[in-house]
């Protein structure tokens, strides 16, 4: 049944506010760095109930920060120019004219989240990696290969996003960077989010994924994990165990919470309102990696 189709009565909206209540009372005033890609960027009302629990969680006293990926529109871009995207180990094979479309493409994304935020009644201001010098790069290699002007992050400059936060705007951030000679680099999202929340020392970290969460299997679905400690993501990143692109991003999440990130949580971004079903319910949707087995209680608030 779609659940937005189901009928509930006011004292079950009561107990979902009330489930809601000790996760709001425990991160008021607390910065949580959301990382926005894959479908939920491509699919139009996927976006709004993404934006719509952005602006609930900045209303009800959290400091959200958005950074935006925007791989597949760049890719449609690319495309409509009469160029074909390349790729090395994953990585967009990124020459002069291919970081000009990227820039174009990656800022007129973000102004339209810009846009979606301030219809919503909240003011959001969009930057890239640039702005302020939030985001300072040097070359990125894969596999000692060059792939042209992709950045990886050496240094940030959170002061533009505190500046943001004191004065109440929402800091929407595209991952543009530069080097010490000023030119643009394109940077991972993943890698940005992971930067821009340890610089900020956010007490979450949520990541929008194209799959459910962390699996012991991905070939078998019931085997999602619902929660782990950050030596438990560890010993599974070390294992072997863990194929394709969640690698990555799980060793992104582990280095960030190593350097002051409280907890991160991975969902499927796919579903509508996924953040607000991870961080305000106590089952949750995705996978919660936090500190401590004593923190095990407060896995989701």
């Amino acid at each position: 049944m779609n659940l937005e189709s189901m009928q509930i009565t006011p004292m079950q909206k009561a107990a979902v506010l009330i489930e809601a209540l000790p996760y709001i009372q425990r991160f008021n005033r607390k910065i949580v760095v959301v990382k926005y890609g894959g479908s939920a960027m491509v699919d139009e009302e996927l976006k709004k109930k993404v934006i719509q629990d952005v602006v609930l969680l900045k209303l009800v006293g959290f400091k959200p920060i958005i950074v935006h990926g925007g791989g597949k529109e760049i890719s449609r871009w690319v495309g409509k120019v009469g160029m074909e995207p390349h790729f090395i180990n994953g990585l967009r094979v990124t020459d002069a004219d291919t970081m000009e479309i990227a820039e174009m493409v990656l800022n007129k994304v973000n102004k339209s989240l810009v846009q979606l935020v301030n219809e919503l009644g909240v003011k959001a201001v969009g930057i890239s990696g640039k702005d302020g010098m939030l985001l300072k790069c040097r070359k990125k290699y894969s596999g000692g290969q060059d792939i042209g002007f992709v950045g990886e992050i050496e240094q940030v400059n959170p002061k533009v996003i505190y500046d943001l936060l004191e004065k109440d705007f929402l800091p929407i951030i595209c991952p543009i960077g530069f080097d010490e000679s000023f030119q643009s680099y394109n940077i991972n999202a993943d890698d940005a989010a992971c930067a821009v929340a340890t610089a900020v020392q956010a007490e979450k970290l949520a990541f929008l994924t194209d799959v459910e969460g962390v699996f012991k299997d991905y070939n078998d679905k019931s085997t999602l994990i619902s929660e782990m400690t950050v030596d438990e993501a560890q010993a599974f990143v070390d294992s072997g165990m863990l194929g394709g692109g969640m690698l990555p991003k799980l060793q992104n999440c582990i280095n960030a919470m190593e350097q002051g990130v409280s907890r991160v949580h991975i969902m499927d971004g796919r579903i509508p309102h996924c953040l607000l079903l991870e961080i305000f319910t106590d089952k949750g949707i995705g996978t919660a990696i936090f500190n401590a087995k004593e923190d095990e209680r407060y896995y989701h608030g």
